[in-house]
């Protein structure tokens, strides 16, 4: 029997890639047969396709109008928080560097300018389909950025900037080494931070604007038509992708259990 012949991947273009499935079950074997090297990758779901890949920080500062006075902005809100933490977090607490502080705001809503990734693909899914959308019909995606790519670029941005005072126009990619926050390794979650302002597809196109042959940054566009939300929650639930499984605590565990009431067969 002949071999079937592969769908060709769209175009590279200043770094990026944008993929269009036809179907939620082409995402499967996009990431297990199309996709290159998806282990590099690290990924993002969004309950929008239109939306960016900002952080909640930019979205408020835009929002306020402080976009202009974003750093010092951003070194008040962290002073803030840290002082209203205190004496909140235990006996004896570790010592947080700036980025562990912002990441455990972002655990408990703080606006920072981290942004959420996972290094599965299919919890990434999850994320774009947990939650319902506001019609029946329209697209979700899932955001795939290259660990190694984003590295090696932010390194020699590094290197050109060095004498700058200012903060290096990087996309750092930040594991936080802490014990408070227990979602992070069930979720296999870390966090990106990137200059104020700029979302991670604009930084990309920035800083790989010419490139056609590496993918940093692979947006897959999902469409959604109707009953297909319920599906693919079934669908990950089966493979131990839901509430129960992500959030290891008891608000994790009463949303798995709302989740059993509204879809029916999960």
């Amino acid at each position: 029997m002949a071999k079937r012949a592969k769908t060709p991947l769209p175009p590279i273009v200043n770094g990026v890639r944008l993929v269009r499935l036809t179907s939620w079950q082409d995402f499967f074997p996009f990431i297990n047969g199309a996709m290159r090297d998806p282990q590099d990758y690290v990924f993002r779901g969004q309950r929008r396709s239109s939306w960016k890949a900002e952080s909640s920080l930019d979205r408020a500062l835009r929002e306020t109008g402080r976009v202009a006075d974003a750093a010092r902005v951003a070194r008040r809100h962290l002073h803030e928080f840290r002082l209203a933490i205190r004496g909140r977090r235990g006996a004896n607490p570790q010592m947080l560097t700036e980025n562990q502080r912002w990441a455990l705001g972002q655990h408990y809503d703080l606006w920072t300018p981290l942004l959420d990734w996972t290094e599965s693909p299919f919890v990434g899914l999850y994320f774009a389909f947990e939650k319902p959308s506001s019609g029946q019909r329209g697209a979700r995606a899932v955001f795939a950025l290259s660990q190694p790519l984003v590295r090696s670029k932010s390194r020699n941005i590094e290197q050109e900037e060095l004498e700058s005072a200012a903060r290096a126009d990087v996309l750092e990619i930040i594991r936080p080494m802490t014990d408070e926050n227990t979602r992070l390794v069930s979720q296999g979650g870390l966090f990106t931070r990137g200059p104020f302002g700029v979302d991670i597809e604009k930084w990309v196109r920035i800083h790989f604007a010419g490139n056609s042959k590496n993918a940093a940054l692979v947006k897959i566009i999902v469409p959604e038509e109707e009953d297909d939300r319920l599906e693919i929650l079934r669908a990950l639930n089966r493979m131990n992708i839901n509430h129960r499984s992500l959030f290891p605590d008891v608000t994790g565990s009463a949303k798995f259990c709302n989740m059993r009431l509204a879809v029916a067969e999960y």
